[in-house]
């Protein structure tokens, strides 16, 4: 028997997972994909927000200062990637200036660090490629970039280095309340004294198994374009505009590993599922991102992809004692819920506490994690020398575009959590993230699976969710788009753009 079930692999329970680890408990971590970070940690924008948005008073904006400064030393020991850029939100007319206004004075509430109203001229010198129709914005130095999927699997990693045991391919289907909770799921059953419920989109429903529902998920989605590496470096910092009643607005980015993004929309849907992008999204959030910085080129697009946000109805984080006792809900988890996500999980941790769980320290808990991605620059004659290295040698180059070696895969899949798809290795190495998106490496790193799991290379999945890429535009979308002369047309264009969910 277990002494903590946790329901959900994303960033939060992830973090609750880690959290736990540092005391004397039997903790299992249950995620219904074949991979962590299957849900909306993996397809956020990756923003470390700097804690002045939420509004002063409600649990966001509790937390989500507190969490920006948890980052530093949270990366220090995982080395899952985050640097602070700040952020900027942009103000083109009075309007927004109060809105800016205000947006400062919450940041101040919530004890967020770094804020300052700077003018149209400070902006511009800060990044040169943003509109010239700017008049003020709100600068926030603390703000920062993360990788969030590399983010939770670190999390998960340390977590079963210091005891926390992972069943993926474990979709909960039902839960006895009773002590101890019985929680069937695909992969077996599960006896334990407490429950945590970090379900992501599907908190409600497993809320109601045990007639604790008093909450609803209503799913949001928002879609994103990412141009190539290297091309992040159009903008220094995170640039926002003005929010609105759905989230934060359109935003131009450079990710953590330096791809620019922007992105994303919002919109509410009726699917848990719904990962598609859609031509007439893309278009207005290109349109929106234009605003702010009007000369990105869509020839350097690789990709665009969606995520789905845990938006409640009560418009806040929930993370509180059921009326179930020792079934805790930690639901409604959007934006910040990211850069909340370490306060989050010691939240969470004393309300475990509070309701009887026994916390004595892991004396034996070890905070440390090795980076898997190790920055490289390989010259073009090194690259083609070790692409050709006989594929028995570890130093042999699996993916030219981010030279991934054989040795990094075959650490990656060392690490406790089982790597079974191409999509995996991507997430860990990033071998199939460059510019070729996986036209050159994919067959590699399907033999490399198959050598390593004994299977043959055609029963090797690119992805644990086939439908992950169902209905995506391709790139030679971008490049019409670009053709069409939406360089230039739309470059004055403007409109109000919602959207967040890091």
């Amino acid at each position: 028997m277990y002494d903590v079930c946790v329901i959900g692999a994303g960033v939060v329970g992830a973090s609750i997972a880690r959290e736990l680890s540092k005391y004397r408990l039997k903790t299992i971590l249950l995620e219904k994909a074949e991979d962590v970070s299957q849900g909306s940690s993996k397809a956020n924008s990756g923003i470390v927000h700097g804690g002045y948005s939420a509004k002063h008073g409600t649990l966001k904006g509790d937390l989500s200062a507190e969490g920006n400064r948890r980052y530093t030393a949270l990366n220090e020991e995982l080395h899952f990637g985050f640097r602070r850029t700040g952020s900027l939100v942009l103000g083109f007319n009075e309007e927004d200036e109060q809105a800016i206004e205000a947006l400062y004075a919450n940041g101040k509430e919530n004890n967020a660090e770094g804020l300052e109203i700077i003018s149209g001229a400070e902006v511009r010198e800060m990044e040169p490629n943003v509109s010239t129709d700017v008049r003020l914005a709100l600068y926030c130095a603390s703000a920062g970039v993360t990788s969030p999927y590399e983010l939770v699997i670190a999390l998960v990693e340390n977590a079963i280095h210091n005891g926390v045991e992972l069943r993926l391919n474990a979709e909960v289907t039902a839960i006895e309340p009773g002590d101890p909770f019985i929680v069937h799921s695909t992969a077996g059953e599960v006896e334990a004294s407490f429950v945590v419920n970090a379900g992501g989109v599907f908190s409600d429903r497993i809320a109601e198994m045990v007639g604790a529902r008093d909450f609803t998920i209503l799913p949001r989605k928002g879609e994103y374009v990412l141009f190539e590496r290297g091309y992040g470096k159009l903008v220094r910092t995170v640039v926002f505009q003005t929010p609105s009643a759905k989230g934060k607005g359109i935003l131009v980015t450079s990710t953590f590993h330096g791809n620019l993004m922007i992105g994303p929309n919002a919109e509410d849907t009726a699917s848990r599922d719904a990962v598609d992008t859609t031509e007439e999204a893309l278009r207005e959030i290109i349109e929106t991102a234009r605003r702010s910085v009007p000369s990105f080129d869509l020839r350097k697009v690789i990709t665009n992809f969606s995520g789905l946000r845990a938006t409640s109805d009560r418009k806040d984080f929930i993370i509180e004692e059921s009326s179930v006792p020792r079934f805790i809900n930690v639901a409604g988890i959007e934006s910040p819920g990211l850069t909340s996500s370490p306060v989050i999980a010691e939240r969470t941790v004393e309300i475990a506490k509070r309701a009887g769980l026994s916390l004595v320290p892991n004396r034996a808990f070890d905070p440390l994690r090795r980076a898997i991605i190790v920055p490289k620059s390989l010259p073009p004659e090194e690259v083609e020398r070790r692409l050709k290295l006989d594929s028995s040698s570890p130093e042999r180059l699996v993916c030219r575009c981010e030279q991934v070696s054989e040795r990094e895969i075959l650490d990656a899949m060392a690490r406790g959590i089982p790597v079974t798809t191409t999509d995996a290795v991507k997430r860990r190495t990033r071998a199939g993230m460059g510019q070729c998106q996986g036209n050159f490496c994919r067959s590699r790193v399907k033999a490399l699976l198959a050598r390593e799991l004994g299977k043959e290379p055609s029963e090797i999945r690119v992805r644990a969710n086939e439908l992950a890429t169902a209905n995506r535009p391709k790139r030679i979308f971008f490049f019409n788009l670009a053709k069409e002369g939406d360089n230039r047309d739309l470059a004055g264009a403007g409109a109000g753009g919602t959207g967040g969910g890091d």
